[in-house]
């Protein structure tokens, strides 16, 4: 009996239907996709979280040979909260040949995509396999793609490729900066605001490392020779949140700020930033805290850690990449981060190549164009012709 067929349209409905903000589980999404799977005959593996409210997903199509290729997504979505939104987030909305909902950029595209196309997979004579690899939390870190790369080695594959299919309007990219998040902590001494001698201010402390961050940033502006094809084409420094202080009339004991840097492959954060930042805390603040109160501090924490992607050793993996996508162009490189760097330290040959483009993600409306979509099905198509001739 032939299982009913559904269009990339309605898989990508379908996908965008289940609110996987990475605050929240996405259970339903990976149960609804392997059960997908498993209505024509395609098992998968799935690696659960701490808590077991997420779920990574691992499925394979094809022969039990090596080589073939990964075809790698995230399955959360960053929030929709505060955004002003004309349509329906968890819902799409086909207008002016845009499809509109949270994750039709970022990325739920791609995974329909290739379930909708798997019974052109299934009815191929494919002689290597391709393998569907759904990850959690993305979006706060690439947490969950780590798990995941784990049960790949585990269960022996040794893919050709892995393709990240990040919204990259299908074309080849070989390069992305490398993203880490930190978190600085002041720590002063509270006191009655009339007397400012007897406290020490950490938002005031707080805001001098932030203006020296600032400067910092600056200073890294200047093109490197490396970063042409980036954009920025420099290594960056963001400061995202900031808390501190209790009450207008307490000077406050601490100061919190979130902050980010993003660095060319080939570059150093910690010779770039992280040694002249505890150089300047070191010098120039901890001194004047300490004189009033021992207990000051300032504490800076990596959060979060995402590598960098560099090109691949191997020309020829671009130019399969190139050949898949369609696009003759030379490979190119991002600025957002992506599950690639993860990969490639794994000792994969890594590209990223999707469809829509990373502009219209995180916004409120974001939305694929069509044409996209019809891209990324063609992408398939030569992805099942490849994986026939090798």
């Amino acid at each position: 009996m032939t299982n009913p067929t559904q269009t990339s349209l309605e898989l990508i409905e379908k996908l965008v239907s289940f609110d996987t903000t990475s605050r929240d589980s996405n259970l339903a999404l990976i149960e609804f996709v392997s059960e997908y799977l498993s209505s024509y005959g395609i098992e998968s593996q799935r690696v659960y979280n701490a808590q077991g409210n997420k779920a990574s997903l691992l499925a394979s199509v094809g022969p039990k040979t090596k080589g073939g290729c990964v075809l790698s997504a995230h399955t959360d979505v960053v929030p929709v909260d505060g955004q002003d939104w004309a349509t329906e987030p968890f819902s799409t909305v086909l207008k002016n040949d845009r499809v509109f909902g949270r994750g039709t950029a970022d990325m739920k595209s791609f995974p329909a995509v290739f379930l909708a196309m798997l019974p052109k997979f299934l009815e191929a004579n494919l002689r290597c396999p391709i393998h569907l690899a759904l990850s959690y939390d993305e979006e706060v870190g690439c947490i969950g793609v780590g798990p995941l790369i784990a049960l790949i080695k585990k269960m022996g594959l040794s893919p050709h490729l892995v393709i990240i299919g990040e919204p990259t309007e299908m074309k080849v990219i070989n390069r992305h900066k490398g993203v880490s998040r930190l978190r600085t902590t002041v720590t002063g001494l509270e006191s009655h605001s009339a007397y400012t001698d007897r406290g020490v201010n950490a938002i005031f402390y707080a805001s001098e490392i932030l203006h020296f961050l600032h400067a910092l940033s600056k200073e890294l502006q200047n093109p490197l020779k490396e970063s042409k094809d980036f954009n920025p084409p420099y290594n960056t420094i963001h400061v995202g949140l900031i808390n501190g202080g209790t009450a207008p009339n307490i000077i406050p004991l601490q100061c919190v700020f979130d902050w980010e840097a993003r660095i060319i492959p080939g570059s150093d954060i910690e010779s770039l930033v992280l040694n002249p930042l505890t150089k300047f805390v070191h010098e120039s603040i901890l001194p004047t805290m300490k004189d009033i109160s021992y207990l000051s501090d300032v504490i800076t924490e990596t959060i979060v850690q995402v590598p960098g992607l560099a090109p691949t050793q191997s020309r020829e993996t671009e130019d399969i990449g190139r050949g898949l996508s369609g696009n003759n162009s030379s490979a190119s490189a991002i600025s957002f981060g992506t599950e690639a760097g993860l990969y490639q330290e794994a000792g994969y040959e890594t590209i990223v190549c999707g469809p829509g483009s990373i502009l219209q993600a995180h916004k409120p409306d974001e939305y694929i164009e069509m044409n996209q979509i019809s891209k990324c099905e063609q992408f398939m198509f030569r992805v099942i012709d490849f994986l026939c001739r090798q």
